[in-house]
């Protein structure tokens, strides 16, 4: 009797320990943040899967505090789009904050699009690094002018 016990215990675990990847359009998570935003959350947009890179999701990021010498205040609060890989997701989200059956609004999708025309072109990718290091290289190169990195 105790094996039984043993197993159905196991089965039991093996539910309640589900991976952090039952992602769904609408989901509000926080994530491991930088020092300066640690009220960003993201948002997920969409969820695809390629045979090249696996499954992507497609977020927004709000709550930034990136620096843009071309906005009025000098700095963005918002990035619309991001394709990242669910591995490097993974590493990055620390609780769901909320869900909801909002759509992606039409700069985030245009956004999307844009990346989606280049992705089958083979001239974009996704991130494979934490969205918080993705924020920090994306910073960079807004300060620096240089949009192709």
């Amino acid at each position: 009797m105790k094996l039984y016990t043993f197993i159905a215990l196991l089965f039991l675990l093996s539910f309640s320990c589900t991976k952090k990847d039952q992602y769904s359009v609408g989901q509000e998570w926080t994530y491991k943040t930088r020092p300066t935003e640690k009220s960003s959350t993201l948002t997920i947009l969409k969820i695809e899967e390629y045979p090249e890179t696996g499954k992507v999701i497609h977020i927004s990021i709000s709550g930034l505090k990136i620096k843009n010498p071309t906005s009025p205040t000098g700095f963005a609060e918002h990035f619309s789009h991001i394709p990242i890989s669910e591995k490097a997701l993974d590493k990055s989200v620390t609780t769901l904050k909320s869900e909801t059956d909002k759509k992606p609004d039409s700069l985030e999708m245009d956004g999307y699009s844009y990346w989606k025309r280049e992705f089958d072109k083979g001239d974009a990718g996704i991130f494979t690094i934490p969205v918080s290091e993705i924020i920090s290289s994306m910073e960079k190169s807004i300060v620096a002018g240089d949009y192709t990195k």
